[in-house]
């Protein structure tokens, strides 16, 4: 029998008034509020973030149906950020760290293959039950989640998918989407109701890059599913993935108008990661690019109604990686957990132990340990910024790659990301230096790069002399 809260029922009350009313409340009262809240934040400057989403929910309340408004204020402002210090508290005491959320993939079933997935090459078979995924959502509650990333695969295979966020309507599901089945299943309306499903659909730019890469008459049916979830008054963004090829359109204001006209309310950025089917390197935007779209970012939270965020470009909110627990992880679809999506082994499974056992394990608390090495904000990934940090993991640990071919990122293209990382340096260095003058690295770069990327450094730092000497020469 659950006990009566009476701190929680006070604080529901209170936010069911304020949902009511929401277009009326101040937003100098809000910013107030969580000046006084940012030592709470894993970051001071993540009170900005949470201000712009704070706006735009206010802006589009009137858009949006009475459920979705309801969860997304009761479950992220109530349960996970008003009444989730006690849990944060415990957690860093027996963690030394405390996830804000999880993804989960409950399913690498797809409809689709499109060019370059990251999860190409994992099992297809749904090794997860409904009872174990019921018993994980649970699980992530007991650690003060109420935050599900779902990814995949296409989540909305899964015939049980609706039916566990129905049952768990203390969460939210924010689900990384093609898009195509919500149109295809008619599933708008059901989403309006439930209330508590926020889809992010995956585009690559407009019609020509999105058939690109997955195939013909994708966009339309994701202009289908986007029109009916704006009619529904369903919370919806997009997901896109920038390689070097759309990296500046997918941040250009004609892109962000016309996804903006659509209704998407929030844009996720996830840079294009060599891993899954055939890994390309030259896929990757350069340094130069990552660093136009680090300032577009800003630019379009700053100038244009809808909530972006960039991993890679926005390591000053979260305070670096998020990874290993550190702030979030992966449970894939064969149940192992995993650090990040994208970092693609695992030494536990949840099919035989809890989520706070496998956040517990020595392989977790070293990747955390050597992010927590990492000081400069701009450049994080322990995958393709300091890539030894990754490669130390594995040759400590072994752990089990989850999808084949995971290992060619230790191997065939560890030169290559050497050379990314070294690139990425000279550009985000003096960004950092300029904006954090008064933190320092406390660990050298070197032992976050390999024997070719330390070549390349050295290098670097005989040719500095020389720079700076014609530089003189010609002032």
């Amino acid at each position: 029998m659950t006990r009566w809260n009476p701190k929680k029922t006070l604080v529901h009350l209170a936010l069911s008034t304020a949902t009511k009313g929401i277009g009326l409340i101040s937003e100098d009262s809000v910013r107030r509020r969580i000046e006084r809240s940012k030592h709470n934040l894993s970051q001071p400057i993540s009170g900005d973030f949470l201000f712009k989403l704070f706006c735009e929910v206010k802006r589009r309340h009137r858009e949006l149906s009475p459920n979705c408004l309801s969860r997304f204020v009761h479950n992220i402002v109530g349960d996970q950020i008003l009444l989730g210090a006690p849990y944060r508290k415990r957690n860093k005491q027996e963690l030394s760290d405390y996830p804000h959320m999880m993804v989960i993939s409950p399913t690498m079933r797809c409809n689709l293959k499109c060019v370059g997935c990251y999860s190409a090459y994992y099992n297809r078979k749904d090794a997860l039950s409904t009872a174990d995924l019921d018993r994980v959502y649970g699980e992530a509650k007991d650690l003060g989640i109420r935050f599900i990333v779902v990814s995949g695969g296409e989540p909305f295979i899964r015939e049980d998918f609706l039916e566990l966020c129905e049952r768990h309507s203390d969460m939210i599901f924010m689900t990384y989407t093609n898009g195509t089945l919500i149109a295809e299943r008619q599933l708008a309306p059901r989403l309006a109701k439930l209330g508590n499903v926020i889809p992010c659909i995956s585009v690559e730019g407009f019609e020509k890059e999105t058939t690109a890469r997955r195939g013909v008459g994708v966009w339309n049916r994701i202009q289908t599913a986007m029109a009916a979830l704006k009619q529904a008054g369903v919370l919806f963004g997009f997901s896109g993935t920038p390689t070097r090829l759309n990296n500046d359109l997918i941040v250009s204001d004609e892109f962000i108008d016309f996804y903006v006209e659509r209704g998407c309310m929030i844009g996720w950025y996830f840079s294009y990661m060599p891993v899954g089917r055939d890994p390309d390197l030259s896929l990757m935007p350069t340094p130069e690019q990552r660093l136009h779209r680090m300032h577009r970012i800003r630019e379009i939270r700053a100038n244009k109604p809808i909530v972006a965020a960039d991993f890679w470009c926005d390591g000053p909110l979260v305070g670096g990686c998020l990874s290993a627990g550190q702030r979030y992880f992966h449970v894939n679809a064969q149940g192992g957990v995993e650090p990040c999506v994208f970092h693609q082994f695992h030494v536990h499974n949840i099919k035989d132990v809890s989520l706070k056992t496998a956040l517990s394990s020595d392989y977790f608390k070293y990747v955390r340990k050597r992010n927590r090495e990492v000081k400069n904000v701009y450049r994080p990934c322990p995958i393709i910024d300091r890539p030894q940090i990754l490669r130390d993991a594995l040759e400590k640990f072994h752990p089990t790659p989850s999808q084949e071919g995971a290992e060619k990122i230790k191997s065939i293209l560890a030169d290559g990301l050497d050379e990314y990382a070294v690139s990425l340096k000279k550009v985000m260095d003096p960004v950092w230096q300029r904006e954090f003058p008064n933190v320092r690295e406390t660990v050298d770069d070197a032992l976050h790069v390999g024997e070719h990327g330390r070549s390349l450094l050295q290098q670097e730092t005989s040719a500095e002399p020389r720079r700076e000497a014609r530089a003189a020469a010609t002032r």
